[in-house]
């Protein structure tokens, strides 16, 4: 008998947490329903709350910033519906240790005993160690659940997440940053040492990620401060600058909206002013970035392709110069957004495309625009009757790029300013060339 379980080990049960134990490790979620922030998938109506319900997970991949709890959704998975547990780092770990794990978890579900493989970092593996998931994956040796803080459409190949959901994880909101101060204040019997404005300063600097906030939160608990910090205190304590605000609590998700308005609005003046709100408050000059790209992409796009070369630009200035200096670089970027052509075409293309991508499936291109790079798929009709637009005589075939089933859509309606006005003549031109040949 003890030959049939040689080799048969579980999976080692996590190690009850010691009193030094870091805060965030104390607080992590003992079950879904405590985990904050990301009720859209765990909660009832969520993919992994339907999951959960029906006692039965599919394959997996979790894509969201650090500190949005991904580990911990994994974890949890594996307890709620009773898989083995198995965790590795792509960071750490290599073709060995991949073949370990789905060895032992091969002799496990032998014995009737699944697991759940949670790949953290998955985007690092290169292709080949990808592909070697796929056989596990689709015999239900494992359960893989990834976690990647990247594009799972770039990282990662498109068989695998063929095999795996993609389930995205937020930023943590306000509410839910708070709610994890609360959490800390019960697990160490004391306020924490701040007062309104210093609180509210500490949730905005940690920009929706609920690990670093903890690790501050318990450097703060760490020593006995006379009096509770105000926000210049707790800049100065933390050694880190953070986001002050008035007293009134106008709050930084006030400020950002009110500077992505004015950007939209074409208001330099106003964007600079809120600009210069945030940053001399100690907001994140990286983080302003971030949302003056999503500016320049969103309400810019097309009528001035260089709004995004020049957010770009400016993120590569500020790394290169730091701060003072490279706050000018932000503020030219902050600029030229209010001063360019607005559009937003290319963004409500995006949403359209999207839309009738996920109506319609996974419709076949026309076989004349398919590669034929084998005879079998030229006997069968690939690339027969292609077009090479480069031939015509205007650089234009005007063929045909649909799915046979789904007519022509159209998306993307340029405005008539800036760049796009030229993109609008360009468009009417090829359509009259699409028109005559047909």
């Amino acid at each position: 008998m003890a030959d049939l379980f040689a080799g048969f080990e579980p999976a080692a049960p996590a190690e009850p947490l010691h009193e030094n134990a870091p805060l965030a490790d104390r607080l992590r979620p003992r079950a879904l329903d405590a985990v904050v922030g990301q009720d859209h998938i765990t909660g009832p109506e969520g993919a992994i709350g339907r999951m959960v319900a029906a006692g039965r997970l599919s394959s997996m991949i979790l894509w969201g910033p650090p500190g949005t709890g991904k580990t911990t959704i994994a974890r949890l998975l594996a307890d709620a519906v009773d898989l083995r547990f198995v965790a590795i780092s792509a960071v750490f770990s290599g073709v060995a240790e991949l073949k370990k794990a789905f060895a032992e978890a091969r002799d496990h579900a032998r014995m009737g005993k699944r697991t759940l493989l949670f790949v953290d970092e998955i985007h690092r593996f290169n292709r080949a160690q990808q592909d070697g998931f796929l056989p596990y994956v689709e015999d239900g040796t494992v359960t893989l659940v990834g976690a990647t803080t990247e594009n799972p459409s770039f990282e990662l190949n498109a068989a695998l997440l063929s095999r795996a959901q993609v389930l995205i994880l937020h930023r943590l909101d306000r509410a839910a940053l708070e709610l994890l101060i609360d959490r800390a204040e019960a697990e160490m019997e004391r306020p924490l040492p701040l007062d309104a404005a210093a609180r509210d300063a500490l949730v905005a600097s940690a920009d929706g990620d609920g690990r670093f906030l903890l690790n501050q939160v318990e450097t703060l608990f760490s020593v006995d401060l006379p009096e509770p910090l105000d926000p210049a205190g707790l800049s100065a304590f933390l050694q880190r600058r953070v986001a002050v605000y008035d007293k009134d609590r106008e709050g930084h998700y006030n400020l950002i909206s009110a500077l992505h308005k004015s950007i939209r609005g074409s208001d330099p003046d106003a964007a600079l002013y809120y600009l210069a709100r945030m940053l001399t408050a100690g907001e994140e000059p990286l983080y302003l970035l971030r949302r003056l790209t999503r500016a320049a992409i969103e309400d810019i796009g097309l009528a001035d392709p260089q709004a995004l070369v020049q957010c770009l630009a400016a993120k590569d200035c500020y790394d290169f110069l730091g701060s003072p200096e490279g706050e000018l670089a932000i503020a030219q970027a902050c600029v030229y957004l209010a001063v360019a052509p607005k559009s937003n075409a290319v963004y409500k293309a995006q949403k359209a495309a999207w839309r009738s991508a996920k109506e319609t499936g996974s419709l076949m291109p026309p076989d004349n625009i398919l590669n034929a790079p084998t005879k079998l798929m030229r006997d069968i009709g690939y690339g027969k009757g292609y077009a090479y637009d480069h031939d015509a005589a205007d650089g234009f075939s005007g063929a045909n790029y649909w799915p046979a089933e789904l007519p022509p859509q159209h998306f993307y309606e340029p405005t008539d300013r800036g760049h796009e006005r030229r993109i609008a003549e360009r468009l009417a031109h090829w359509q009259s060339l699409r028109q005559r040949e047909r």
